[in-house]
């Protein structure tokens, strides 16, 4: 669903509004390709990639951790773009992550050699490529946002 409108740009929206489904793993290169579409004159080189995997973590977080959907709300102003990924679990918090995530679903090869792990590391991508984040309680689950400071919108 997509709501309002870019100053100028009769049909460029500012907001994407999506609700996933629980466990819906389809749902994320749908909501990143829905926010690739929204971002294509926003920011400077690179900002929009940055914001999609961003995006991408946060959502597959929410799906993978959660028994419940979410719901991704991507608001642009001329300067900045805020992300939230809300989800309706009671009681969770998101403590933030460590500065240093160096095996988080390692293994080792039977030899006692650690492999490095590929899942664990979203928030800590957060942490790394965005402008601010923040976890906010709203009772019944939480909010996880980013913004990212991307420069005005192309003319």
């Amino acid at each position: 669903m997509w709501v309002g409108v870019m100053a100028g740009e009769a049909r460029q929206p500012t907001q994407l509004l999506r609700k996933v489904g629980c466990a819906d793993l389809t749902a994320v290169p749908e909501v990143r390709h829905a926010l690739r579409k929204m971002l294509r004159k926003w920011g400077g080189p690179g900002a929009s990639d940055v914001a999609e995997l961003l995006t991408s973590e946060l959502v597959t977080n929410a799906l993978i951790h959660t028994d419940h959907g979410a719901v991704v709300t991507a608001t642009v102003v001329p300067d900045s773009l805020r992300v939230e990924v809300r989800d309706f679990v009671s009681g969770l918090t998101a403590p933030p992550p460590p500065p240093h995530v160096p095996t988080a679903d390692a293994g080792t090869h039977g030899d006692g050699v650690r492999e490095e792990g590929t899942s664990g590391r979203g928030l800590v991508l957060v942490q790394a490529l965005a402008d601010s984040w923040g976890v906010e309680d709203h009772g019944v689950g939480k909010v996880v946002w980013f913004e990212l400071n991307g420069g005005s919108a192309a003319a």
